[in-house]
């Protein structure tokens, strides 16, 4: 067989691999958004099955032999070859995994995500607890079926962001707690407290939802190839690059919850729309890690979303949605409710200041559970506890603690240090986006995105997984990924707001 028909084959074979993790999609989004409740237990066989077959095909002999011919093939094109070696990682680490253990960790998780969903609606963590037992065993058995080095923690969290570890995200991490905690207490002490008593009104359902779609539509989502429903938890789905859903969540007695979960999702969204139409069906259509995914989502929500100049254009379109409820707000106004710093209970309506905070604890407590430090039947007082440390509030019961979350019943835990990393991203990539489009923030107070999401698209969306996270912001910002930009972003944006010295 010649390199150019193996590359046929290949994709194929990945084409129609691709297409049974769009139909396992299709199922987990009509679960989280349509699905009747005693659909659940059909449901969780449908998704053991199809996740199962996937992984039959993926795993195939035939696939092996194909994938070790090509890589020693000389002639292929450079996008071939990292096809190639990208294919190859994924199924060197599929490979270790039996598909009865795919199966059954397919259908516990389909059945923790419905325990999990009446638990936290009845705010009662006993109901959840034998699906989380069950999903922490079954991750430590994926752990030991992948392989590692240190932490069994290692063989999750290279799932969500390959190459990290623990034992690198312990004092990373540790400086960001430190750093941020500091600022927070700096920002409680000060004088210069926003008035946010206006925020108290009924925000109707409708003009909400009919908002959040405007905004992404001016951000740049397509809705042809896209929609937005709601769910229990925000979140975003790609069946293919022409077919990328969004999910947000409305709160009539919050203005910002649905907008912001809705721009966050919508960057998600931007990004999968982004890849190039050469990669679809393969491998190389996809994020080099959810930390570099969550720096678009993060950079949209928040350093676009909640800018000075954003609330400059978005203010009066807001007065026109919801009417005699903001005369008398300025943008200014709405910019600091907006970016409102109070320590509170829900990571997913944290301010900037505190959101890393919550990550930070969630990650301390599921590396404890995966190295057996913390058994899941301790988790509320073990996350009450935390939720003190870090945060300074009481949890007042389960809902609003340790269920909040829907990433454990789904057994991914390795993801939540994503979201931390993603804000460290995003800062240092858009110091580069400042210094190379310097109109960016006339653009963004006119309601002009195209600029931005061109330069993502070139720079960021385009490469898909041709090159890992680290090496990508290496290579957009000549420097290694680091801490300092995101806190310096930090401290000059709130210090402005609270007058800080």
């Amino acid at each position: 067989m010649t390199a150019d028909k193996g590359i046929e084959e290949l994709r194929r074979r990945l084409g129609e691999i691709a297409d049974l993790h769009a139909a396992e999609h299709v199922l987990q989004w009509d679960q989280e958004v349509n699905m009747p409740p005693k659909g659940a237990e059909a449901r969780g066989q449908q998704l053991a099955t199809v996740s199962s077959l996937a992984h039959r095909l993926f795993t195939a002999p035939e696939i092996g032999d194909l994938l070790n011919t090509l890589r020693d093939a000389g002639d292929l094109s450079d996008d071939d070859r990292l096809l190639v070696e990208e294919t190859l990682y994924d199924y060197n680490r599929a490979i270790r995994l039996p598909e009865s253990f795919v199966h059954r960790f397919a259908g516990a998780t389909s059945a923790a995500y419905e325990a999990w969903t009446r638990a936290r609606k009845e705010s009662r963590f006993a109901a959840f607890l034998p699906h989380l037992e069950t999903l922490v065993q079954l991750l430590r058995e994926k752990a030991e079926l992948l392989g590692h080095e240190g932490s069994p923690y290692n063989a999750l969290l290279e799932d969500y962001e390959r190459g990290m570890t623990a034992e690198q995200l312990r004092p990373l991490f540790a400086e960001l707690a430190a750093a941020q905690s500091a600022l927070v207490a700096r920002i409680m002490d000060s004088p210069r407290q926003p008035d946010v008593s206006w925020l108290h009104q009924n925000w109707f359902k409708k003009p909400q939802w009919e908002l959040c779609l405007r905004v992404a539509a001016d951000l740049g989502y397509d809705l042809e190839a896209g929609r937005q429903d709601e769910s229990a938890h925000p979140f975003t789905t790609t069946f293919d690059l022409r077919d990328v859903r969004i999910t947000t969540r409305i709160d009539r007695n919050d203005l910002f919850s649905a907008l912001m979960s809705s721009i966050h999702e919508c960057g998600h969204a931007l990004y999968e729309q982004g890849f190039q139409e050469k990669d679809r069906r393969t491998p190389l259509a996809d994020a080099p890690s959810l930390g570099m995914h969550e720096s678009q989502s993060r950079m949209w929500e928040n350093i676009i979303g909640r800018s000075r100049p954003f609330w400059e254009h978005y203010t009066p379109v807001l007065r026109k949605y919801f009417p005699g409820q903001l005369d008398r707000q300025t943008p200014e106004d709405l910019y600091r409710a907006v970016n409102h710093v109070s320590p509170s209970l829900i990571r997913v309506e944290a301010d900037e200041c505190t959101y890393n905070l919550h990550v930070i604890l969630r990650f301390e407590l599921e590396v404890d559970m995966i190295e057996g430090r913390l058994a899941p039947a301790d988790l509320p007082e073990a996350w009450n506890a935390k939720m003190k440390r870090y945060l300074g509030v009481d949890v007042p019961d389960d809902a609003r603690g340790c269920l909040q979350d829907i990433h454990w019943s789904h057994g991914a835990m390795g993801y939540f240090p994503t979201y931390t990393l993603g804000n460290l991203y995003a800062a240092q990539l858009f110091d580069k986006i400042i210094e190379e489009l310097s109109g960016l923030w006339d653009d963004v107070e006119r309601g002009r995105f195209g600029t931005l999401l061109d330069w993502l698209r070139e720079n960021i969306h385009a490469h898909g997984r041709r090159k890992h996270a680290a090496a990508l912001v290496a290579d957009v910002t000549g420097r290694e990924p680091e801490a300092g930009p995101y806190l310096r972003y930090l401290t000059a944006k709130y210090s402005d707001l609270y007058g800080l010295n």
